[in-house]
């Protein structure tokens, strides 16, 4: 059955997105022994579930501590979060990774065009040293599709990095630099130059390498350093296979095939969908139809913002009060 949703979720209509959720979250329920156990042990009946605010959303710290598949599969790529060598890292264990790059590509065209029209700079210091990063693989793979001769991966070397963006603004040629937020800081500190041609997309990621900032104060100095009137940003995960994507002021939007709603953060299993007519404001839950082979409802561990029309903004990580959902289960 997942077969037939593989061409599915992607060209679905606004209006089929909830009867697909529900047909996925019904098969993730037999055919995924984590996700079954855990909706379980919350008193779930699956035939009960009528609309996606009543779906169980999966704890996304079970992907550190159990292989969270649905199905029986030998895993075409495994990607990992990144850490410290004393943490748990996530591990997503992908069956068809094509599948995660028609998501990825398909996102990228419907925000900002096919990958050919860019030059695209990637500047992912430290995720380059894994082999398992989901983001090195997103970007490899567009800047493969760009096409352009200059696109390619840079990791310290900043005068080599300023040079080539100082001759592609010469040519007046659209880039993306794209890059880790404590990377394009450390840009920002040593160069400052005018991008008229660049858009500069931050993907997060501290990683204990700079004070926490909050985005607005990241977007500040980028701002200024690049002379840019707005800062583009990345919302993804080791744990999904899509993304969103803020064109300015930290609101995201996702493509068709991926939904945020927000849960109760005193009550984690109250979940709320885009309001009427005002934002609302709780933890994070993503639903990823992408994640066909993994699980397609999770429980973040942010909080955020989301407003009627589906767009939302990251607020910031949620502290260890909102574990009564996840103390349901230990497997």
């Amino acid at each position: 059955m997942p077969e037939q949703w593989n061409h599915t979720i992607f060209s679905l209509a606004e209006q089929g997105f909830e009867a697909l959720s529900l047909e996925i979250f019904r098969h993730q329920y037999l055919a995924n022994p984590v996700y079954k156990s855990y909706v379980d042990a919350l008193a779930v009946n699956p035939a009960n579930i009528r609309k996606i605010e009543q779906i169980p959303f999966l704890p996304i710290r079970f992907f550190k501590s159990h292989t969270v598949i649905s199905g029986d599969f030998e895993p075409e790529a495994v990607f990992e979060s990144s850490g410290t060598t004393t943490t748990v890292n996530s591990r997503h264990y992908v069956n068809d990774a094509s599948l995660y790059k028609e998501s990825f590509t398909r996102g990228f065209e419907l925000f900002y065009g096919a990958a050919k029209e860019f030059c695209i700079i990637g500047l992912l210091p430290s995720y380059l040293e894994r082999n398992s990063s989901s983001l090195v693989y997103m970007v490899n793979e567009l800047i493969i599709q760009s096409n352009h001769p200059q696109s390619g991966f840079y990791l310290n070397e900043h005068e080599r990095l300023v040079a080539m963006l100082q001759q592609l603004e010469s040519q007046r040629q659209p880039t993306l630099l794209i890059g880790v937020t404590f990377a394009l800081l450390d840009l920002a500190e040593k160069f400052s130059m005018p991008l008229q041609y660049t858009t500069v997309m931050e993907t997060g990621g501290m990683k204990g390498r700079r004070k926490e900032m909050i985005r607005a104060e990241v977007h500040d100095v980028l701002k200024r350093a690049f002379h840019v009137p707005v800062i583009h940003s990345e919302y993804g995960m080791t744990e999904l296979l899509s993304q969103a994507y803020s064109k300015g002021s930290g609101v995201f939007k996702s493509p068709p095939w991926m939904k945020i709603l927000v849960r109760d953060e005193e009550d984690p299993l109250y979940v709320r969908s885009s309001p009427a007519n005002k934002h609302i404001t709780g933890a994070i839950n993503i639903i990823d139809l992408a994640n066909i082979y993994s699980c397609s409802f999770i429980a973040t561990d942010d909080a955020g913002r989301l407003y009627p029309d589906g767009s939302f903004e990251v607020l910031g990580r949620l502290d260890n009060s909102d574990l009564r959902g996840c103390s349901l289960l230990t497997l």
